[in-house]
């Protein structure tokens, strides 16, 4: 506890001095953090209240994470709401408040009785944290999160478990790519989000993602995890239970059986061979924003090779032929992709841990993307010229892009 200072003004409430302070350190740039304690209200299961200082859109807000004893619930409020809604809780729902600022350590504490005391004490020297809500990597996800101890990536103590440190960096990449996706596509603006992921597995991403969405963002998410391994989709939707997560559910079944209804983020890391054209399908004709896949085991195009003269030297090595079928099919996939109006990329992703495969295909679809004909015809000629000159007969994406 930090030592009581010799200022001492009686003539006012000590809860209206909290708030005085608390107002002064969000206009003067010094606040760090807030956080709300011994709680006694009807909210059952609330531990306490943490709020930090973000900015959305240009305006500056307070995001407040109500922890629960197994979940976490984020609400994003502008600071002009927050205050007066703070000082309604001082004493009536919780009995200590604890404020941080770049140089004061402050405290309120509210007897039973209702009898008030602040301490001030000097805190040690801390940077006030940046206001940049979407871009601070920091926030996306941290260990302390419940469904990480869920599912296994954290210990009771919130610590990672040592095993766990290779899925650990592989959610934390993958966020940080969806992150940037999100900023640039048209759902930033959204207020209802529908994610799938394709063969979600033990659920680490889907988890991750609905905790980004929800948490994070603020965003009204619903993400369903799509996995044929029954006792998997069971096991996840169980811990769903465990967590009352609200919007998050797991079922059965692949990328081929499964509905075409509106989706606004598609995700299928590990489709193997032509799934990654059925996922990419299925994210394009169900209108998705935003698509991401981790490709592997590229074998519809190796057999249809045939080596242009020029490259025979090289592709008669087969490590070689098979680094360029990988190349052209992604590179393939990328054009059709531009072709439906998205900005496309193919990048070095972290490993999954059943494959030793580092490459992702993101696209994001155009917020202005032209219409009509012309940029599907020029990105249809260029996958034509490219499939001449491997002479590839047929491409599954291309061929379910042009059925009816």
């Amino acid at each position: 506890m930090p030592s009581p200072t010799s200022d001492k003004a009686p003539d006012h409430d000590p809860r209206d001095q909290f708030l005085g302070l608390l107002e002064k350190a969000l206009q003067a740039d010094t606040f760090v953090k807030l956080v709300l304690a011994k709680y006694k209200g009807a909210e059952p299961d609330l531990l306490r209240v943490i709020a930090r200082r973000i900015t959305v859109g240009g305006e500056r807000r307070l995001s407040f994470v109500y922890r629960y004893k197994t979940r976490d619930v984020t609400k994003n409020v502008p600071v002009e709401e927050a205050l007066p809604a703070i000082g309604e809780g001082l004493g009536s729902a919780f009995e200590n408040a604890h404020l941080l600022t770049t140089a004061q350590d402050i405290q309120l504490a509210v007897s039973r009785k209702g009898k008030a005391s602040l301490r001030i004490g000097r805190s040690a020297p801390v940077e006030a944290p940046s206001e940049e809500h979407d871009r601070d990597k920091q926030r996306l996800l941290t260990l302390d999160r419940p469904f990480l101890q869920a599912i296994g990536v954290t210990d009771a103590e919130s610590r990672l478990i040592p095993s766990m440190s290779r899925k650990w960096k592989q959610i934390n990449k993958f966020l940080e790519v969806l992150d940037q996706a999100f900023r640039t596509s048209a759902l930033k603006a959204a207020g209802k989000i529908r994610v799938v992921d394709f063969g979600s597995g033990k659920g680490y991403l889907t988890f991750a993602v609905h905790d980004y969405l929800r948490n994070a963002l603020g965003v009204e998410a619903e993400v369903t995890g799509v996995e044929l391994r029954e006792d998997l989709v069971q096991l996840c939707n169980t811990t769903v239970g465990r967590l009352s997560l609200s919007g998050l559910s797991f079922e059965k079944g692949d990328i081929r059986s499964h509905s075409s209804e509106p989706v606004d983020i598609m995700i299928a890391l590990h489709a193997c061979d032509t799934a990654t054209d059925y996922a990419i399908h299925a994210g394009i004709r169900s209108g998705a924003s935003i698509l991401m896949c981790a490709p592997c085991c590229h074998k519809e195009l190796r057999p249809q090779i045939k080596t242009p003269a020029m490259l025979r030297p090289l592709l008669r090595h087969g490590i070689h032929l098979g680094q360029e079928a990988e190349m052209l099919t992604d590179g393939l996939r990328a054009l059709l992709l531009e072709g439906e109006g998205y900005d496309a990329k193919v990048f070095e992703f972290v490993s999954l841990e059943h494959t030793s495969k580092n490459k992702m295909i993101l696209a994001v679809k155009r917020p202005d993307a032209p219409e009509g004909e012309g940029v599907r015809a020029s990105a249809q000629t260029r996958v034509r010229e490219l499939k001449s000159f491997y002479g590839i007969r047929e491409q599954s994406l291309e061929t379910l892009l042009q059925a009816p």
